[in-house]
C-alpha cells in the first residue's frame, strides 16, 4: 500500500509541535479549510558541510529550494485561503535562523522528537547519524489528510505542484472554484 493511499482520509494526530513563531501548534486542531504542511529532511547550515553522500541519497538534496518555492508562491497559496507550514526534524532554534535567512512568510514546525512522524508512521532515513523525515507534502482539509504528494522528486516545483493540485480540486467558496 502506498503512503498516499494509507494516509488519505486520516485525521491529523494529536501532536503539538514547536513553531518558529514561538508558539506550540496542535496539529489535530488546525482550523477549518485547507492547510499545507510540506516536510523536508533538513536545510543546510551556513558554513557547515552537507552530510556525507547527501547528493546521492534519493530525495535528500533540495530542501532550501523547496522552502524558497513555498516562499515565492506563498501569496498565491494564501489567496486560495490555504495556510502553509514547513516541517522538519531540525531544532526550532535552527529553523528560526533559517526562516529569517530565507525570509519565509510562514511558520516552520520542529518534529525533532519524531512525534508527528511516528504517529503517522512516516518514512525516515539516516544520514551521518541524523534521523530525517523523507520529503512529502500534506494537503489537509478540516484537519483530515486530503492528499499526499510523495515522493517529491522536484522540490523546487513543490509549491507550484501543490497549487496545481489545489486548483484542480476546488472546494466550495474557494478562490479556485469555477463560476
Amino acid at each position: 500500500m502506498s503512503l498516499t493511499s494509507r494516509l488519505v482520509g486520516s485525521s491529523m494526530p494529536n501532536v503539538s509541535l514547536a513553531s518558529t513563531s514561538g508558539r506550540s501548534i496542535d496539529l489535530s486542531s488546525l482550523g477549518e479549510g485547507r492547510t499545507v504542511i510540506y516536510c523536508y529532511p533538513r536545510t543546510s547550515e551556513p558554513g557547515k558541510p552537507a552530510p556525507t553522500d547527501w547528493d546521492i541519497i534519493p530525495g535528500a538534496r533540495g530542501c532550501t529550494p523547496q522552502a524558497c518555492s513555498f516562499r515565492d508562491h506563498h501569496a498565491d497559496i494564501a489567496k486560495a485561503g490555504v495556510a502553509v507550514f514547513g516541517l522538519s526534524a531540525q531544532t526550532t532554534a535552527y529553523q528560526q535562523e533559517m526562516v529569517a535567512r530565507l525570509h519565509l512568510p510562514f511558520e516552520v514546525l520542529s518534529d525533532e522528537h519524531f512525534a508527528f512522524a511516528e504517529a503517522l508512521s512516516l518514512p525516515t532515513f539516516v544520514a551521518d547519524g541524523m534521523r530525517l523525515i523523507e520529503r512529502m507534502t500534506f494537503i489537509l482539509r478540516d484537519g483530515v489528510i486530503e492528499h499526499v504528494l510523495h515522493p517529491v522528486t522536484h522540490p523546487e516545483r513543490n509549491a507550484a505542484d501543490t497549487l496545481e493540485w489545489l486548483a484542480a480540486h476546488p472546494i466550495r467558496n474557494s478562490p479556485f472554484q469555477s463560476a
